[in-house]
């Protein structure tokens, strides 16, 4: 069981206290660089430093490929944080922390990338032909270029470290310390989307897209209680952003990138931002149940996370050989 193998390593809860602080620091170190190439370019062009403080500001002082990697090198920073974390002071394999199987099952996560990679290629397609007003192709073939090689390689360790945290590191700790399911599933799906109100997008579509942020951490939480792991999470997460990053982007996003399409349109905070969630991401569910033989719903996501019979015993001898 995903979340029960947590008991085989260490797992007292200030190790998990510990644990997230040493992730959180090394994510603001990461964030560093960036801070200090817009100083430096700000400076250069003798412009007011206390103008930086504005993150709107912030992301377009820089080139948009430069800002991207730059951005994304703190989650880099922060997925390296994670492994850290996981194998020195929990001593857990971090296979264990990706899956209940014995290794990483790639192909579910290609299947959770192409689920979505599609889905946002055909909707993203079909509003182009039926709303042609409402893009301006702004192709560039040397700067995308750029971009996709930022984006194969950096987007899918930014989703990988929030992955690794909430439905990873998050998801089994506290589950461990409540020894039950539904809990780490809410507080890891709210965290998630609270973590998102910094975005742009808040701002310009308002408090309603936060249903938005926090239903997809449902999402991801109930796919990986229901497979028993993170892979398709994993793989789904990693194609929604990267797909997103080269295919479109707009003046009020926060992947401001050199992609094929810009969208022009004013945006609007109605049914269409909360969509995906009532409708999109439970048909996602259904084909994800379909196919991985999913059973036991209630199980799965609302049972006990019981502690293994003698676990305590073996957990103290593998802590005095290792430690």
């Amino acid at each position: 069981m995903y979340i029960q193998q947590a008991f085989i390593s260490l797992h007292e809860w200030w190790r998990y206290l510990v644990g997230f602080i040493i992730i959180f620091l090394a994510s603001q170190l990461g964030s560093i660089p960036l801070l200090i190439a817009v100083m430096f370019k700000v400076m250069a062009e003798g412009g007011n430093i206390e103008s930086i403080q504005d993150p709107n500001v912030m992301m377009t002082v820089l080139d948009s490929n430069l800002t991207l990697f730059l951005m994304l090198l703190s989650f880099a920073i922060g997925l390296l944080g994670v492994y850290l974390v996981v194998k020195f002071l929990h001593k857990q394999p971090f296979v264990a922390l990706t899956t209940s199987r014995k290794k990483t099952d790639w192909g579910r996560v290609f299947f959770g990338f192409a689920l979505i990679a599609i889905t946002t290629i055909v909707v993203t397609s079909l509003d182009f032909y039926n709303n042609p007003e409402n893009y301006v192709l702004q192709f560039d073939l040397v700067p995308f270029i750029i971009l996709a090689v930022i984006a194969v390689i950096m987007i899918p360790l930014q989703t990988s470290f929030e992955e690794y945290l909430f439905r990873g590191y998050l998801m089994q700790g506290i589950g461990v310390l409540t020894k039950n399911r539904w809990l780490p599933l809410i507080v890891t799906s709210v965290i998630f989307g609270a973590l998102h109100m910094a975005n742009p997008e808040v701002d310009k579509l308002g408090n309603i897209i936060m249903i938005y942020y926090i239903g997809t951490g449902f999402f991801l939480g109930i796919m990986t209680l229901m497979d028993e792991g993170m892979e398709l999470a994993l793989g789904f997460h990693a194609g929604n952003n990267l797909i997103a990053a080269l295919l479109v982007t707009a003046d009020w996003t926060v992947f401001k990138t050199n992609s094929v399409l810009k969208d022009i349109s004013e945006p609007s905070a109605g049914f269409d931002v909360i969509a995906p969630v009532l409708i999109l991401y439970p048909i996602f569910l259904l084909i994800m149940a379909w196919r991985y033989k999913w059973t036991d719903w209630s199980g799965k996501l609302f049972g006990k996370v019981e502690e293994p019979i003698n676990i305590s015993d073996e957990n103290t001898q593998n802590q005095t050989f290792v430690e």
